[in-house]
């Protein structure tokens, strides 16, 4: 069998169609009728009002903080376990994120432990819905009430994920979302960010066309080069006719790799809370060394020996030399540090066949055997 990637998009037909007729049309930058369809008809899926495309995810996160006047002084709350572009954004309006640890089960940030870290500075919190699968956001959402802070939802992974019925992004105050390649709907890069808030998205869009006044080239503020362009957007208009079929093509995989992978000691493979509706973006694994037998790193080496790509789980935040002066001795992320450690992700993109999954789980059987 070939090597089999990490993540393989599928781009469809009609995605292709769009792109072809932007060229074919001269519409290939930030303007053209495919940039304002994708906004409008991504924002109607999550059952939004306003959709701001953007450059790519982690812009959306930092355009949102920009919108919501969050600056020097402020403090963010922020998963342990995230990708660098959601602690990223804080750091670039000059705020403090504050990192609170993840659950053991679904990865995400702990709502038990939000409340503690709230504090005269606190401005917001970002619940990240890490790999596809929701973060338990009643909780969370309460204590946002309490001590009035903003909800930003990172729903860069979440595409189409539901809580309690309600779509992934459609929960906050202002919400983001990104269309890399490995994502279920992509534009190459590209992201957007979603609101009911007629005032949040005019700022977001000033921040992301370099803040132009109402008369153009005279700027009030200022801005960012953050705009998607029409050919990205036309790819986003043809990807997401077919998100439903996509979803359940992730659904298929993330069933077949359970159902292969359940009796493997030292294995273990993620769960779907009650309330959750899981897209598994990533099919994601702990490795625990002593009941299978390797490390995580040395079923990763074997895995790759065999044309298997895989990746490893984020990084804990002591992890990360640029985030030492906003660390305290007194921080300790315990379940982040263990799935940091122990985590890996398997091939997971929309093209992965079931005799590739097949052939995945015959490798890690016997690799433990």
């Amino acid at each position: 069998m070939k090597s089999i990637p990490v993540n393989e998009p599928i781009i469809s037909r009609k995605s292709q169609k769009n792109v072809l007729e932007a060229l074919e049309t001269g519409w290939i930058s930030s303007a053209g009728k495919f940039v304002d369809r994708f906004e409008k008809e991504f924002s109607q899926y999550l059952g939004m009002s306003y959709g701001i495309t953007v450059s790519n995810g982690t812009a959306a996160l930092h355009v949102a903080l920009l919108s919501l006047g969050i600056g020097p002084g402020d403090e963010v709350v922020v998963p342990a376990f995230t990708m660098a572009a959601t602690w990223l954004a804080v750091l670039y309006v000059g705020a403090k994120p504050v990192f609170v640890d993840c659950e053991p089960a679904t990865y995400n940030i702990d709502p038990k432990m939000v409340e503690a870290k709230i504090t005269k500075h606190t401005k917001a919190v970002i619940p990240v819905h890490i790999y596809g699968h929701p973060v338990d956001m009643d909780p969370v959402l309460k204590i946002a009430r309490k001590h009035k802070l903003w909800v930003v939802e990172d729903a860069a992974e979440a595409h189409g994920a539901e809580y309690k019925g309600k779509k992934c992004g459609s929960l906050g105050h202002i919400n983001c979302f990104s269309f890399y390649g490995n994502k279920i709907i992509t534009t190459g890069e590209g992201g957007m960010l979603v609101t009911n808030d007629e005032k949040l998205a005019n700022k977001a869009r000033k921040f992301k066309d370099l803040h132009h006044s109402a008369k153009r080239f005279i700027h009030d503020g200022v801005g960012y080069n953050y705009r998607m362009t029409n050919m990205q957007a036309a790819l986003g208009c043809g990807q997401l006719k077919h998100i439903e079929k996509y979803i359940s093509k992730k659904l298929h995989m993330a069933d077949q790799y359970t159902r292969l992978l359940k009796n493997i000691p030292g294995i273990t493979t993620p769960v779907t809370k009650s309330y959750a509706k899981s897209v598994f973006w990533m099919y994601a694994i702990l490795v625990d060394e002593k009941k299978f037998g390797l490390t995580r790193d040395e079923l990763r080496d074997k895995l790759k020996e065999q044309g298997i790509d895989t990746r490893d789980f984020f990084y804990s935040p002591a992890s990360q030399p640029v985030l030492a002066k906003y660390l305290s001795k007194r921080d300790k992320f315990p379940q982040t540090d263990y799935i940091a450690q122990h985590g890996l992700y398997l091939p997971s993109g929309l093209a992965i066949t079931d005799s590739q999954v097949k052939y995945i789980a015959q490798a890690l059987t016997k690799l433990r055997a």
